[in-house]
């Protein structure tokens, strides 16, 4: 039926066989098959799993983050990318079926491996010594540009099959999602560290702020 999937045709008919069926004498009765079929019974395998992955991903982000604390920022960054997926579905008219879902498990893998990143680098700069204010602002520049492009080349990588009708919903779902999560990470993460961790801007020091102001100043001794 042109670029429509088969689920997306059974569901606009479905009214229409419903009405039909209701007619239909006593023993007659009308089911769906092929892949719409194949679609939906496989979703219950995966919905059984996501439970134990969700386990799974917490022990390995807990063993690497060593903090309930890192662990629910890292954590609270994945779901905004939603924000993309369903900016980049809506115009494009993809449904969010099986296929979409899927490319939607893989962006949070993405996400997360981007928010572990950004907080590893923090933590190993105040490690060395340095204000967790600077640590902030220095992570995020240098961690800026290899999240972007990485990003950029898996947006990129995704356009080819962007087009097909069964890979597109998971190919808009993965695009919008990854442009849209890639600036929630360099964005919104760091604003969500400073917040929870509670960290003012350092002030100048004395010094600095004598030195800044004793421009002006005219020696006593030298007032005629």
């Amino acid at each position: 039926v042109g670029n429509v999937l088969p689920a997306t045709v059974v569901n606009e008919l479905k009214p229409s066989v419903d009405a039909f069926i209701a007619k239909l004498p006593p023993g007659y009765s009308i089911a769906t098959a092929g892949s719409v079929e194949e679609s939906a019974n496989s979703q219950g395998p995966i919905a059984a799993v996501v439970p134990l992955m969700l386990f799974i991903m917490a022990t390995i982000l807990m063993v690497q983050l060593q903090s309930f604390q890192r662990l629910f920022l890292v954590v609270a960054v994945a779901p905004l990318g939603l924000i993309g997926v369903v900016a980049a579905l809506v115009p494009s008219g993809a449904p969010l079926g099986f296929v979409a879902i899927l490319g939607v498990l893989a962006l949070i893998g993405i996400l997360i491996r981007n928010s572990v990143i950004l907080i590893v680098q923090i933590e190993d700069l105040v490690n060395e010594g340095k204000d967790r204010w600077a640590a902030v602002i220095e992570a995020t520049e240098h961690r800026m540009r290899p999240i972007a492009l990485t990003a950029a080349a898996a947006s990129l990588a995704l356009i080819p099959i962007a087009r097909e009708v069964f890979w597109g919903p998971m190919a808009y779902a993965m695009m919008g999602g990854i442009i849209a999560g890639t600036a929630i990470t360099l964005l919104f993460l760091p604003a969500l560290y400073v917040t929870w961790f509670r960290i003012k801007e350092p002030k100048g020091t004395p010094e600095n702020e004598e030195s800044a102001n004793g421009g002006d100043e005219v020696p006593i001794g030298s007032v005629a």
